[in-house]
């Protein structure tokens, strides 16, 4: 299938998935959540794809997050049920994804690497939860996942401070697997592809499985659901509207605590 926001290869059992809004960095709007999320069905649906790596367009970043501009331009479209590129809400894939982080991952970009089973970083990346900067916060999934891949502390003051790290701090504090150049980023991925699919394929899913029953221990499901709660409850404050406002008029918001 022909996607207009996103590129796919197939490489025997392993699915290559490209973000590929370059000139907006690989920001995420509602079309192109919905086509990520219909790239994810049929990789799951496909009994011949096994293993899937995420990685973004250009050499500058893996994504942006959000793109804040086409929702303050009014633009049309909502996300699918399966959430932030079509992967924050979906709680049943029984196959695994690599992220490829070529280079920035912020706010939402960040959220859709941290969804993904391992994370590989070039060492030119950097990641960010900026979102309380504009108004908003981590409400893609950040919040819980972060923080139970890295320990409450370390993501609690990456949150609240919207700071970024390196892919190198990024390793030191556990949500990066490994770091690589840039140039070698993508073999590495593959690399590592191919040897999840030398494995037993009906292995590796009784093991996501088991990931995503104790994801729902945890009770990870009605966590985001309460984030998309009260981020709604956040859009109707001055603050958000304020946030993002500054944010395409580049300049300091001016915080108003309403």
């Amino acid at each position: 299938m022909a996607y207009e926001f996103v590129k796919t290869e197939r490489r025997g059992p392993i699915l290559i998935v490209t973000m590929n809004r370059p000139e907006v960095y690989n920001a995420v709007h509602a079309p192109m959540h919905n086509e990520m999320s219909r790239v994810w069905d049929d990789f799951a649906a496909d009994d011949d794809l096994w293993v899937a790596v995420l990685t973004g367009a250009g050499d500058k970043a893996f994504s942006a997050g959000n793109d804040l501009k086409y929702t303050a331009q009014g633009g049309k479209g909502t996300p699918p049920p399966t959430g932030f590129a079509g992967l924050s809400t979906r709680f049943d894939l029984e196959k695994p994804l690599i992220a490829a982080v070529n280079g920035f991952a912020m706010g939402g970009g960040f959220e859709t690497a941290l969804c993904c089973d391992i994370l590989l970083a070039a060492d030119t990346a950097r990641f960010a939860l900026p979102e309380v900067k504009v108004g908003l916060f981590a409400a893609a999934g950040g919040v819980q996942r972060l923080s139970r891949q890295i320990g409450r502390k370390q993501a609690v003051e990456m949150m609240l401070s919207g700071r970024q790290a390196s892919a190198a701090e990024g390793k030191e504090l556990g949500f990066v697997n490994a770091v690589y150049p840039q140039n070698e980023l993508m073999d590495a991925a593959l690399a590592k592809a191919e040897e999840i699919c030398a494995v037993s394929p009906s292995s590796v899913k009784a093991t996501k499985r088991v990931l995503n029953h104790l994801d729902e221990l945890e009770r990870l499901r009605e966590s985001l659901a309460y984030s998309r709660e009260v981020i709604e409850d956040l859009r109707h404050t001055e603050d958000f509207k304020e946030g993002v406002n500054a944010f395409v008029e580049k300049r300091p918001p001016q915080w108003k605590n309403r």
